[in-house]
C-alpha cells in the first residue's frame, strides 16, 4: 500500500481502538456491548491486513487463540460468582467499590460503575469476539490466496 494510506490507517488505528473499548465499557448504559465493541475492534485487524499485510500478524495467530481462551474462562468465571444464590446473578450490583455503586433515584446520565458484574462480562465478551474474528480475519487472508482467473 502507499504511504498514505498507511499514514491514514496508523491515525485510524488508536481512533477506532479507543471507540471500540468505548462500545464494550458503555455496554450496560447505551446500545453497544462486548460483541458489538469487539466486532469495531476486530475490523481493525482487517484494516492491519489490507494496509499492512497479513504477513505481519502470522506470530499473532497464538495470540488470538490464548485471548479468545481467556476471554471465555473469565466469561465463564464472572457467572460462577453468583453461584450460591443464582447462576449469573449480578453480586456486585449496588454493593459499594469500584462496580457496585448504588445508582441515585431519578434520571441520572448514566453512571459507568453502576452495573456490578455486567462491564466485566462485556469485557470477556469482547475479548472473545476480537479474538475469534481477529483469527477470522487473518486465517482468510493468509489461506484464502488464490490466483486470479483460477476457476473454483
Amino acid at each position: 500500500m502507499s504511504v498514505v494510506v498507511r499514514t491514514i490507517a496508523r491515525i485510524v488505528l488508536p481512533v477506532g481502538l479507543a471507540f471500540g473499548a468505548y462500545v464494550i465499557m458503555h455496554g450496560h448504559l447505551t446500545p453497544g456491548g462486548g460483541f458489538q465493541g469487539g466486532a469495531v475492534v476486530a475490523s481493525l485487524v482487517a484494516l492491519i491486513v489490507v494496509t499492512f499485510g497479513a504477513e505481519r500478524l502470522v506470530r499473532a495467530k497464538t495470540w488470538f487463540s490464548v485471548v479468545e481462551d481467556l476471554g471465555a474462562l473469565a466469561f465463564v468465571a464472572l457467572a460462577f460468582l453468583g453461584i450460591g444464590v443464582t447462576f449469573f446473578r449480578n453480586v456486585l450490583a449496588n454493593s459499594g467499590g469500584l462496580f457496585g455503586a448504588s445508582v441515585p433515584l431519578g434520571p441520572n446520565p448514566g453512571i459507568l460503575n453502576s452495573a456490578g458484574t455486567l462491564p466485566l462480562m462485556n469485557w470477556a465478551v469482547g475479548f472473545k469476539v476480537i479474538a475469534g474474528l481477529g483469527a477470522v480475519v487473518l486465517l482468510l487472508a493468509l489461506f484464502g490466496k488464490g490466483g486470479e482467473g483460477e476457476d473454483g
